[in-house]
């Protein structure tokens, strides 16, 4: 096999204002070889990738590819020397086929029926499966991306990176794109893979480079540490890798969800009739594939969701009254003594305004509850030095627009923000999406805090292991249906896998039944 250096980074350093992001970094990248990149949030993985993809230009050092000192000026460049990138968020056309999007922007007349025939000898060489003729609006997740990888390997790619590639696969889809890399890995391509899933780099890569604050630390072939030792050197100190779950303490209904149903403008039913019972003290876990209702579920129950006649969303008091939140938005929610939290997944969309700082964001919490024509400033910035404080978010200052912060960072300050109201529900989508290591261990951290406090914690998640280790009982959905509620410690991770893609669905319902009332009580 073909290990030589296809590319070479020299003393590679990056600014954003005064930001160092990359700091004289240096890194080869070889062929026939999975090279997974860890580091922190805000480490400069990405950064340092977006350079050899052309995205941005290193204020210093050197790019050498092929052995070839050259100049990255442009994804055009990149693709040129036969670099391609698959970014988290897909960049297709919707309307358009998988063919179509693969030949979009290239020079020449389009010849769809030759450029069919080119992709299925792609997709046969490594074990790809896409029709080249089906639209992206019909492909699920997996198949989407498997497009965007099509793409850059019918452009001439040959070197490969990949930024978080699982992050909405199924234990089985994840599978099945190791398969494939582990297929290109052997025809000699040059493969990245950017990930905070730590059993997901001892299954796939050969080798382990680690940044921290933005410099090189070190590599390590996989075979020769563990995830403990990767940590460690991702951090700089010892992390305890593993997630507490305390046991839910006099659990009592606290949300009752009875047949939830959602139908979208454009006719498409997102949820259709859900059912089930989330309990004060616990956290209720909610597994499925991207797009199978989870946002309009978690929408629903905080008001910011039309639903169906007939759905019924209702809070439950410790005292046993019973109040309905269908009909409700968030104001009249909370207006109700209804103590609700809720991180959504579209952190800068839905949950703070990338415009504003820090102090401003925790103010939207609050600024209702002035009684003069002035906002109370003092009580935000107080919150707002908590959550910096506690969290670690890398900021620097409290006047910083949360848009200049890394994702990581920005989906700290929303959590903090959250929990900082005490809640008595807490609803989270995706808490820990794009979070290093020691920032996930954080919020599952605060997460049991709130459990143990009694708060009833609807968690959204997509990493099957952590779900199983967080979550007292975990809710699958697939296609906006229940496809089964279980208690978590009797739940095998395959066995939900399937479930989620609706294979063995009446099997994972029958064992919730048997693991508590029709609703998976425990």
């Amino acid at each position: 096999m073909d290990n030589s250096v296809a590319v070479s980074l020299r003393n590679i350093s990056k600014r954003f204002g005064a930001t160092l992001a990359n700091d004289r970094v240096s890194l080869d990248i070889r062929r026939g070889e999975i090279l997974s990149l860890l580091g922190e949030n805000g480490s400069g993985k990405t950064t340092l990738m977006n350079m050899i993809s052309g995205i941005y230009f290193p204020d210093e050092g050197q790019i050498l590819v092929n052995g070839r000192e050259t100049v990255i000026r442009s994804p055009r460049d990149a693709i040129d020397l036969g670099i391609g990138m698959i970014h988290q968020h897909f960049k297709l056309v919707d309307v358009l086929t998988a063919a179509e999007n693969i030949e979009l922007g290239l020079p020449g007349r389009l010849n769809l029926k030759q450029a069919s025939r080119k992709i299925r000898e792609i997709c046969k060489m490594y074990g790809f499966e896409i029709d080249p003729d089906q639209k992206i609006y019909e492909m699920s997740v997996s198949q989407k991306q498997t497009v965007e990888i099509v793409k850059v390997l019918y452009r001439g790619a040959d070197i490969l990176i990949l930024d978080e590639p699982t992050a909405v696969l199924t234990p089985q889809e994840t599978e099945k794109l190791f398969d494939v890399l582990r297929n290109m890995r052997n025809d000699g391509k040059a493969i990245v893979i950017i990930t905070h899933k730590m059993h997901e780099v001892e299954a796939i890569s050969d080798r382990v480079a680690i940044l921290r604050r933005g410099k090189y630390i070190g590599e390590k072939m996989t075979k020769d540490t563990n995830a403990q030792e990767m940590t460690n050197m991702m951090v700089g100190h010892t992390v305890a890798l593993n997630i507490n779950r305390p046991e839910p303490v006099n659990p009592k209904p606290r949300i009752e969800v009875r047949d939830l149903t959602v139908v979208d403008e454009e006719g498409v039913v997102k949820l259709d009739h859900v059912s089930f019972t989330a309990n004060s003290g616990e956290v209720l876990g909610v597994a499925g594939i991207s797009g199978c209702g989870q946002k309009e579920l978690l929408e629903a129950i905080a008001g910011l969701q039309v639903t169906e006649p007939g759905s019924s969303v209702t809070y439950i008091t410790d005292e046993g009254a019973r109040e309905e939140l269908i009909g409700k938005d968030p104001l009249a929610i909370q207006s109700m003594g209804v103590s609700l939290a809720f991180v959504p997944e579209d952190r800068l969309g839905m949950g703070l305004v990338g415009t504003m700082d820090l102090n401003d964001n925790m103010m939207l919490r609050s600024f209702r509850e002035g009684h003069t024509v002035f906002t109370d400033r003092k009580a935000p910035h107080e919150v707002a030095e908590k959550v910096v404080d506690e969290l670690a978010v890398v900021t620097p200052n409290l006047q910083t627009p949360v848009s200049r912060l890394s994702g990581g960072n920005v989906q700290k300050v929303l959590v903090g923000r959250e929990i900082t109201t005490a809640p008595s529900v807490l609803l989270t989508a995706y808490a820990v999406r794009g979070l290093d290591i020691n920032s996930s261990y954080m919020i599952y951290d605060l997460i049991n805090q709130q459990k143990q406090k009694g708060v009833a914690v609807i968690y959204v998640g997509e990493d099957l292991d952590v779900l199983l280790e967080l979550s007292d009982r975990i809710l699958v959905l697939c296609g906006g249906k229940v496809s089964g509620i279980m208690p978590s410690r009797n739940a095998i991770k395959s066995q939900i896998g399937m479930m989620m893609t609706r294979v063995g669905g009446r099997e994972g319902s029958e064992q919730g039944s048997r693991g508590g009332d029709r609703d998976g009580r425990t």
